[in-house]
């Protein structure tokens, strides 16, 4: 007696694609994730323009200096677009990296802006400035646009740069220790 059996074999359908339970699950943890790095990321963001806008006081502070001593008779520039511009017979400025293109610029989340009080007995400078018009010192301050960020900079011809919660520009001499604000170390 032979038996044939015959070969049954059920064939199972592939499973395509995903469950709806398991891209909700998917959802839910790159939520989570996100709500946990984000304000890690703002954190991050905040170092960076700090670090940008001690950057460009430093930058400032040393363009001053150079204008002062090869430019402007041992005066300094009263503004960032006088640092801005070349002087004759030269095609590099005092500044670069945009710091030059307006008296005041925003960069990084800051405003930058550069100030010296005119004096009288400052020669004409290389560069165009006229006799009477750099100052015996500067102060410098970057300021932060963001509303939650209250890391505020500020240096003058001292060339230290000193931190503070709120603008220095008022408090910052052209000269001297600023009546608020810590330095930098």
């Amino acid at each position: 007696m032979a038996r044939t059996m015959r070969n049954h074999s059920t064939k199972l359908r592939a499973a395509r694609g995903f469950a709806l339970l398991d891209l909700i699950f998917v959802c839910g943890i790159i939520g989570i994730l996100s709500a946990v790095s984000l304000p890690h990321l703002l954190l991050a963001k905040q170092a960076a323009n700090a670090s940008a806008a001690i950057a460009s006081m430093r930058a400032i502070s040393s363009a001053q200096l150079t204008f002062a001593l090869t430019c402007g008779g041992g005066f300094y520039a009263p503004n960032l677009t006088t640092l801005g511009t070349a002087p004759v017979g030269s095609r590099e400025p005092f500044i670069t990296g945009g710091l030059g293109d307006a008296d005041a610029v925003t960069k990084s989340g800051y405003l930058i802006k550069v100030d010296a009080t005119a004096y009288a007995g400052a020669p004409g400078s290389c560069n165009g400035l006229g006799p009477g018009e750099a100052g015996q010192g500067f102060k410098a301050s970057a300021d932060a646009v963001e509303p939650d960020n209250y890391r505020f900079f500020g240096v003058n011809s001292e060339a230290l740069i000193y931190e503070h919660t709120s603008t220095l520009f008022a408090a910052m001499p052209e000269v001297g220790e600023p009546a608020a604000g810590q330095p930098l170390k």
